[in-house]
């Protein structure tokens, strides 16, 4: 069954010296939330941007693709630990998304681990979003413990 998700944003002025909110999204999760041209290409001085929500959609995403192939392998993870980091040019636009995972996974080694994160990186819906886009990559960690 298809789902589709809902923001609304405000914009005011123009791009270098205006600025927007998103107003809202449907589950009501957030917001809202400032936005400008300054926040988005220099300093965020409190603001987020476009990018940052696209790294936190990736980090999520990415974190549910893996958790699934690991319990699909039968080892699933205790806990996952995944950071994007979406970088955007100002006049060429978003370049790359670089995913960093550390994993708690019982019954795994380092290369099953790594491999996996890997595989992941190409079945998560916003990877395949970016693919052929943007230069994807991961890199993985297995960590011996919660609190290690």
């Amino acid at each position: 069954m298809a789902t589709e998700r809902r923001a609304e944003v405000t914009w005011n002025g123009d791009l270098v010296n205006g600025g927007g909110t998103i107003d809202r999204v449907g589950s009501g999760a957030f917001g809202p939330l400032d936005v400008t041209w300054a926040s988005r290409a220099e300093d965020p001085n409190g603001r987020t941007s476009p990018e940052e929500l696209i790294a936190a959609a990736h980090a999520a995403c990415y974190s549910m693709s893996l958790s699934s192939g690991l319990a699909k392998a039968g080892t699933p993870p205790e806990q996952l630990r995944t950071s994007a980091t979406v970088t955007f040019v100002p006049g060429t636009g978003i370049t790359s998304s670089a995913l960093t995972v550390e994993g708690v996974v019982p019954g795994i080694d380092e290369d099953a681990f790594r491999a996996a994160a890997d595989g992941a990186k190409d079945k998560c819906p916003v990877s395949q979003a970016l693919k052929g886009n943007v230069e994807l990559s991961v890199q993985a960690r297995l960590v011996a413990s919660v609190g290690g």
